[in-house]
């Protein structure tokens, strides 16, 4: 069986996913200008009111406050997308890239993180299409290794991966973002997954990035 648990933060990212491949509206709406009220003269005072204090004309409005009437410009940053919408294909997979590191600067060293983005990508792809699970034997028991993959490995791809800090120093997670088509024949992208590592010594000393296994 595929499971593709998701981190906190990745939710946030499927939601900003959806959301910003809608477009957006031009900011700024015309006021209509009004016209100024016609000024009435005062009447003739009548002789027998000659005592009368005359008539006050009415107060005349100064003009409407100019325009807000021509729309505001917008800038090319407002409207360039976050991500690629559904089914843009690889050409849309360096926009998600640019997006996770933006969303997550990196906080690993390169070689760390190299190391553990090829151990990702390994992972992602033997849990989905089965290819390279007999390599990972701590995390996909022998029982694993004979379910059927639930994605065809021709039409498996990783869109965008990044590998940063998971609360500690000792502790690293890698984000993944793909596509895939399953049994079913139904392809989608902008899968998200997440795999777990720590931080592992060796009796010579030696240091490195062991996976952890499914809950």
């Amino acid at each position: 069986m595929t499971t593709t648990p998701r981190s906190p933060r990745l939710l946030v990212l499927s939601t900003v996913i959806l959301a910003v491949v809608g477009g957006v509206a031009l900011l700024g709406v015309p006021h209509d200008q009004q016209p100024a009220p016609t000024t009435t003269a005062p009447a003739a005072p009548d002789p027998s009111t000659a005592a009368a204090p005359p008539a006050i004309p009415p107060t005349v409005p100064g003009p409407p406050s100019p325009a807000s009437a021509t729309p505001a410009a917008s800038t090319p940053s407002a409207l360039e997308p976050l991500l690629p919408p559904h089914g843009e294909g690889p050409a849309g997979d360096r926009a998600i890239q640019h997006s996770l590191e933006a969303a997550w600067p990196a906080d690993l060293p390169a070689g760390d993180e190299r190391e553990l983005l090829t151990a990702g990508r390994a992972l992602l792809r033997a849990d989905a299409t089965g290819v390279g699970r007999a390599n990972w034997p701590q995390v996909f028991p022998a029982s694993d290794q004979a379910v059927a993959p639930a994605f065809a490995t021709a039409h498996f791809r990783i869109q965008a991966a990044i590998a940063r800090r998971d609360g500690s120093p000792g502790r690293a997670v890698v984000h993944l973002v793909w596509a895939g088509m399953d049994r079913g024949g139904t392809f989608t992208d902008l899968r998200i997954s997440d795999w777990h590592f720590t931080r592992t010594t060796s009796k010579k000393g030696a240091s490195t990035w062991t996976p952890q296994p499914r809950t």
